[in-house]
């Protein structure tokens, strides 16, 4: 019997798309949904469910940034068979975020078995809120934002990409957190670090979602909700994405560390009193 109804695919899809490419821990917030809806979160149905919704999300990426991606990605062909090719910026960039991707893979495979269990705690998410929020204030304010996507090299791609790790194993630390944070540590700019999240994480979320797509049907979760939470959060998720470029061009992400931390602090409370279960 399916872990997941269509319904509960419904809401965490709206969850997940609202949640994955802000700074606020999308895995945090299903698991909460997850949670006040009954629904075990240590289950490996439910753990491959969520990863598999994330692909819609990713969706939402690969269409909105459809030109810059086709531009990237032609610039590598051609600079595979063509050797001058491959003094330009975008050849570099493709490659860079390939590089950057191999050691969040190395370790999610390494740790699969402890993420999906210990880690998976609901205390573990709220404690990583709190981190994680402190994290995006100090980056925020030694961040001089002086730097565009066009200065960006294989550093900073290395760096920003080894920092999703730190939401692979701290649920509620927020991937997107991790990697803006690290981003305006480098000196970026708010929309550049953005953007440097969004491509870095199509790699990383799509690997995980194909990965983890056999699990989430072999496991107990019929198609037709994965399909349904796929297409919700693929429609919020690429509205999310068009709100958040817009708001960082012109806002800090205090408003972010603000909310985090108050829904640190509900979540708390929540497993404090029982009402929550971690």
């Amino acid at each position: 019997m399916s872990t997941i109804g269509i319904g509960q695919a419904a809401i965490l899809g709206i969850v997940e798309g609202v949640t994955e490419f802000l700074p606020v821990s999308s895995t945090g917030h299903l698991k909460i949904t997850e949670g006040l809806m009954g629904i075990p979160v240590d289950d490996k149905a439910v753990v491959a469910f969520t990863a598999v919704i994330q692909v819609g999300a990713i969706a939402a990426v690969l269409v909105y940034f459809f030109k810059d991606i086709v531009r990237i990605m032609s610039a590598w062909g051609r600079g595979l068979v063509n050797r001058e090719e491959r003094y330009h910026h975008d050849y570099k960039f493709a490659w860079w975020v390939i590089y950057a991707t191999i050691p969040i893979v190395v370790v999610g495979l390494a740790a699969k078995p402890l993420i999906e269990s210990t880690l998976a705690s609901l205390w573990v998410v709220a404690g990583s809120l709190i981190v994680g929020s402190g994290l995006m204030w100090a980056a925020d304010q030694m961040g001089r934002h002086k730097r565009g996507e066009d200065d960006t090299g294989l550093k900073d791609a290395m760096l920003v990409g080894c920092s999703q790790i730190l939401a692979l194993l701290f649920p509620g630390f927020s991937r997107s957190g991790a990697t803006m944070s690290t981003g305006l540590i480098l000196d970026l700019e708010r929309v550049a670090a953005t953007r440097l999240s969004f491509f870095l994480g199509i790699p990383a979320l799509t690997g995980a979602g194909l990965y983890e797509l056999k699990d989430a049907v072999g496991a107990g979760v019929d198609t037709l909700p994965l399909v349904v939470g796929t297409l919700v959060s693929f429609a919020v998720a690429y509205a999310s994405i068009a709100w958040l470029l817009k708001f960082v061009a012109k806002h800090s992400f205090n408003a972010f560390v603000i909310y985090r931390i108050a829904i640190a602090v509900l979540l708390f409370g929540l497993l404090g009193t029982g009402v929550l279960t971690a």
